[in-house]
């Protein structure tokens, strides 16, 4: 009997000789069933860190997207708030406008007849005669039209309606009057129903542009 065997115990269970039970090394189904589960583990956790590096790098795009997203909303709200803000000045009846008539031409007779038909049309009739050394044979156009700064979108357009091509100008003037100045290319005022039709455009103007597309904000 071996002196590893303890007492009492013999036959099958008795250690003899040079002979001891071995632990058996896992089979080589064991040991690639092992190498798949660690692989996929493995695979797994590399899966999940790529998807918060993208989730961390992303981010910045996504919330830069957005503040793109939310300027475009403001500027297109900026206009529509600027138009309201500035609203366009009242424009004065013909019969609130003072017009001083004067023929810058050779031609005789064309400042009394032209502020005669501007009477008819509404406008009060200040002075008529000849321009000034200024202007006198120097509108070489259908005309000119002459205020203050004030008048240069309220007066001037109104009367403007009435002689189509005539340039207009502002000059230091205090008061509320406004020069026509005939030139060299007048032959008539515009047809009164024309002037009336751009009077009334001038008015009640039509948008000058339409907005392609709105976003939802």
């Amino acid at each position: 009997m071996s002196m590893l065997t303890p007492p009492g115990m013999g036959g099958e269970y008795r250690i003899t000789g040079d002979k001891y039970p071995r632990m058996r090394r896992p089979s080589g189904r064991r040991r690639i069933a092992l190498a798949v589960v660690a692989s996929t583990a493995l695979v797994g956790v590399l899966g999940w860190g790529t998807l918060q590096l993208i989730d961390v790098f992303t981010g910045g795009d996504k919330a830069s997207a957005a503040a793109r997203a939310s300027g475009d909303c403001d500027r297109d709200r900026a206009p529509a708030t600027s138009a309201r803000a500035a609203k366009p000045k009242p424009l004065p009846r013909p019969g609130q406008i003072t017009v001083n008539v004067y023929n810058a031409t050779p031609r005789g007779g064309l400042a009394k007849n032209t502020a005669d038909e501007l009477k008819k049309r509404g406008f009060t009739i200040g002075k008529v005669g000849n321009a000034t050394k200024e202007y006198d044979k120097k509108v070489k156009g259908t005309g000119l039209l002459l205020g203050a700064k004030a008048a240069a979108d309220t007066a001037l357009p109104v009367l403007g309606t009435q002689l189509a091509g005539a340039e207009r100008k502002a000059d230091g003037r205090k008061g509320g009057e406004v020069d026509l100045v005939i030139g060299d290319r007048f032959k008539n005022l515009a047809k009164k129903e024309d002037a009336d039709k751009a009077l009334a455009a001038l008015a009640k103007p039509e948008p000058t542009s339409k907005p392609s597309g709105r976003k939802n904000c």
